[in-house]
């Protein structure tokens, strides 16, 4: 079952559930991480360059946010993914006042070796982020700690700062703008010319996106603005009408309109203004109008109404899209929304000075008839992964009567006493900061997972030989990890998890117990490349523990893995319920999440009989 391997090899869960830490909590402990480390080495992929264009398109997106914060705080090193870059070619052409360096493969610290780039690490350290929105995100984040007045840079995450912060596995937003859309532009770059008269799906679902009603923190407000400003409108233009009807010349209204509110209140935030209020109190009937019959936002930005982070990352991409369009004579008549977002960014301050700096050439596109949507609906179906199709025949609701079903089918939950019930570690001889109170969670919870550890430790320790590569998924604040790392020191471990201060934390506790068998890296799945021996995962929130699942007996690892917030379990990109084929020919999907939902029901303030229940579809769930 194990693959043995010298080389540090690592691998990527996410925890799907995250709680919002304070700004003052974040900021803190980034500065402390800053404080310890003068100097971060950012390493980017280069495999070609086209027209304007810097290949992947990863590099481009990262040195054009670079560029727009006008950061130089990394040291950055370009990655041939080929042995033909000309190192002369590459430093004069790629961009006018940042400092960038060549260096091979081979020649990347160990921590990077096993990740897809882009990577950020620090010098000489062992600490890793990894895959191109945990890149960009953190970019953003020095660039703010080392000037706080660049607030506009900040306000890039969006709000509560979680712009592309979820993972790509689970976010289809995420994953359009982080894999889906570059992938499709270079493959639409690099086809054939009958493949270059088609637009490509994933341009069209961001087409589609950008006219959806727009949702936003306080949309009720902003939606009874709209309708205000509405009557408005609709009240000044009264007057003339009536002297058109009357056969009296009249100025064109179209000449001079009234502004787009959600344009005054995107440009108002992006040169850091004040929105304009309305003063006096709403008139009555908007003030009693339903929420239902508001009208609906339009999009002026990718995510809405504020330019964020991921009109940083489309924009290299629908670039190149659009210029090889241009080039190639390719239809654009049923791309009106992206062609209106193109020439809106433009508009925003900075953004043409960061495209100069990065030899991007942008250009003005006509304005184009807006695409009713069943027409675009001819030119890309929406994917249905998610849609529970059919299945709605099939459900018989509530847990009893699945859990009947199973029964019937031969399906039902045995227990057994515990096998190796004198497992437990010493944890009063271990140093303080192995153990899991020093997570900072309470005493009872702190018990329980110190059983929970009783339980891991001593499987992993069976399975583990001296050089093995040891991998904790999904770590948070390294519970698991950091007793492994102790207590194993001939083995090399890996913490991966993709929320940072969870993974800063860990790093602190390894420091104070002087660890040097360990490494930290911040990332998703679909960043590893890696191998390994053992995956280990305590807590894997719902369908990061298939993730896990799969990608181990992918490297052919032995896992020892205890799930968690089987209500969180649902379709994703990723994956489809239920998994295994014996359940597929049982249950539908809504049956599947009746079985989900019920198995996190065993709170010990909940009646026996209920809890029972739980505790039994638990046990079923991951059949």
């Amino acid at each position: 079952m194990k693959q043995r391997s010298e080389e540090l090899s690592v691998s990527v869960g996410k925890k799907e559930v995250e709680q919002p830490s304070t700004n003052w909590q974040e900021l803190k402990l980034r500065r402390k991480m800053k404080d310890s480390v003068p100097e971060e080495h950012l390493y980017l992929g280069f495999s070609h360059q086209y027209g304007d264009g810097i290949f992947p398109l990863h590099t481009s997106i990262s040195l054009f946010l670079l560029s727009y914060c006008d950061c130089k705080l990394f040291k950055i090193f370009l990655v041939p993914t080929g042995e033909n870059a000309d190192d002369q070619l590459v430093t004069k052409n790629l961009l006018h006042d940042l400092e960038v360096s060549l260096i091979s493969r081979h020649q990347l610290p160990l921590v990077v070796q096993s990740c897809c780039l882009p990577a950020v690490v620090v010098k000489d350290g062992k600490f890793c982020r990894a895959g191109l929105s945990v890149v960009l995100r953190h970019i953003i984040q020095k660039t703010y700690e080392a000037d706080p007045s660049k607030k506009d840079v900040l306000e890039l995450l969006g709000f509560k700062k979680t712009c592309l912060k979820a993972c790509a596995e689970v976010s289809r937003w995420t994953r359009l703008c982080e894999i889906s859309i570059p992938l499709a532009v270079e493959r639409f770059l690099t086809g054939s010319a009958e493949q270059c008269q088609s637009i490509p799906p994933d341009i069209l679902e961001l087409e589609r996106k950008l006219g959806e009603p727009v949702r936003v923190h306080n949309d009720d407000k902003i939606r009874r603005q709209k309708l205000q400003q509405q009557k408005a409108g609709a009240k000044a233009a009264l007057p003339v009408l009536a002297k058109e009807a009357a056969g009296e010349k009249t100025v064109e209204m179209r000449e001079h309109p009234l502004p787009s509110l959600e344009l005054s209140i995107a440009f108002s935030k992006l040169l850091v203004q004040e929105v304009s209020a309305t003063v006096n109190r709403e008139p009555p009937d908007i003030r009693k109008t339903k929420t239902s019959d508001l009208p609906p936002l339009d999009h002026v930005f990718a995510e809405g109404l504020y330019f964020t982070l991921a009109d940083i990352v489309l924009l290299p991409c629908i670039h190149q899209f659009l210029v090889f369009s241009k080039k190639q004579g390719t239809n654009l008549l049923n791309l009106p929304l992206i062609s209106s977002w193109y020439r809106r960014v433009q508009e925003v301050p900075r953004v043409k000075k960061a495209a100069d700096k990065c030899n991007m050439q942008l250009f003005q596109l006509p304005e184009l008839q807006s695409t009713p949507e069943e027409q675009l609906q001819n030119f890309f179906l929406v994917p249905n992964e998610l849609e529970e199709e059919h299945e709605d025949s099939h459900f018989i609701g509530g847990p009893r009567p699945t859990m009947t079903k199973l029964m019937e089918s031969g399906i039902e939950a045995k227990f057994s006493p515990h096998p190796c019930p004198n497992w437990t570690l010493d944890w009063n001889g271990l140093p303080a900061a192995v153990s899991p109170g020093e997570g900072k969670m309470s005493r009872d919870r702190a018990l329980r997972k110190q059983q929970q550890l009783n339980n891991l430790v001593a499987v992993v320790k069976k399975l583990a030989k001296p050089g093995d590569v040891i991998v904790d998924f999904c770590s948070g604040g390294g519970h698991v990890g950091i007793v492994l790392a102790h207590m194993m020191p001939s083995c090399q471990v890996v913490l991966i998890e993709n929320k940072e201060l969870s993974l800063i934390r860990a790093k602190d506790r390894s420091d104070e117990l002087g660890l040097n068998n360990i490494w930290f890296i911040q990332a998703n799945l679909d960043y590893f490349n890696g191998t390994f021996n053992i995956g280990v995962a305590l807590h894997a929130c719902g369908v990061a523990t298939d993730m896990v699942i799969e990608h181990c007996i992918k490297a052919q690892a032995a896992f020892v893995i205890c799930p968690c917030c089987y209500g969180f379990i649902q379709n994703t990109v990723k994956f489809t319920y239920p998994q295994s084929h014996q359940f597929k020919t049982i249950l539908s999907y809504k049956e599947h999440m009746i079985l989900c939902r019920f198995a996190d029901q065993t709170a010990v303030q909940l009646p026996p009989e209920r809890r029972l229940i739980g505790v039994e579809l638990g046990r079923r769930t991951y059949f």
